[in-house]
């Protein structure tokens, strides 16, 4: 959202599991990224983002003039947030508790000292945040990993109704696109969904992504149900 207002900033990453508190240091009042400071204002969660920069930089625009799109278009985003950003999170911080391979990967990747270490000690750590979203549920993460065929059907429909998918991408495009990439970087769940037309959408607007996870962390039997 800040490259499509043009606004010069600086990305500032945290390591996993300290963020809050990193957060909180700075003046923010909650623990959670994103997290944006602006014109003397600290904004966090990607709507209240998307609204914020609106405001203070109305061009281009990430919400359609015409008031009835614009409503789908926020309903979209507020499924994006609520319901489709959910699910790589929910799979994500199963395998942070479940999978120490997971938590080694992680450590790596962010640049922890001693990864292997670090995936030891971080287990209280990966436990409290699966906890805090559900993710310790086994049965619920199955159930959310079981509802990507359907939550990727929602982004084709959005994709067809002409809500998001446009030549300039809207706050839905940049609130929708980040979480179809992130189930993209499983490699696990490439291959079942790298064809469809929600994948190469996604793929276009995050053309690069930072991260990725090796297969053969999910469940073989859980996979086995999306492939049916």
């Amino acid at each position: 959202m800040l490259e499509r207002k043009g606004v010069d900033h600086k990305v500032v990453d945290l390591p996993p599991g300290t963020h809050a508190a990193a957060l909180r240091l700075v003046g923010f009042r909650g623990g959670t990224v994103p997290a944006l400071r602006i014109g003397g204002r600290r904004v966090q969660g990607s709507r209240a983002i998307s609204r914020a920069l609106e405001e203070l930089s109305p061009e281009p625009r990430l919400f359609p003039a015409d008031p009835q799109l614009r409503l789908r278009v926020e309903e979209a985003e507020r499924w994006g947030e609520e319901v489709l950003q959910d699910t790589p999170r929910l799979l994500t911080r199963w395998l942070t508790l479940h999978r120490s391979a997971m938590r080694e990967h992680m450590a790596r990747e962010t640049g922890i000292p001693m990864p292997r270490v670090a995936a030891v000690v971080n287990v209280p750590v990966a436990r409290h945040f699966a906890r805090k979203v559900g993710a310790d549920d086994d049965e619920r993460v199955r159930q959310t990993l079981a509802a990507i065929p359907a939550r990727l059907d929602r982004v084709e429909e959005l994709l067809a109704e002409g809500t998001i998918g446009a030549d300039e991408p809207n706050a839905a495009d940049l609130q929708i696109a980040p979480s179809v990439r992130n189930l993209l970087s499983f490699g696990d769940l490439a291959p079942l969904i790298e064809d469809r037309e929600a994948a190469r959408w996604a793929t276009a607007i995050l053309p690069d992504y930072p991260t990725t996870i090796p297969a053969g962390m999910l469940p073989a039997e859980w996979l086995a149900e999306l492939d049916e």
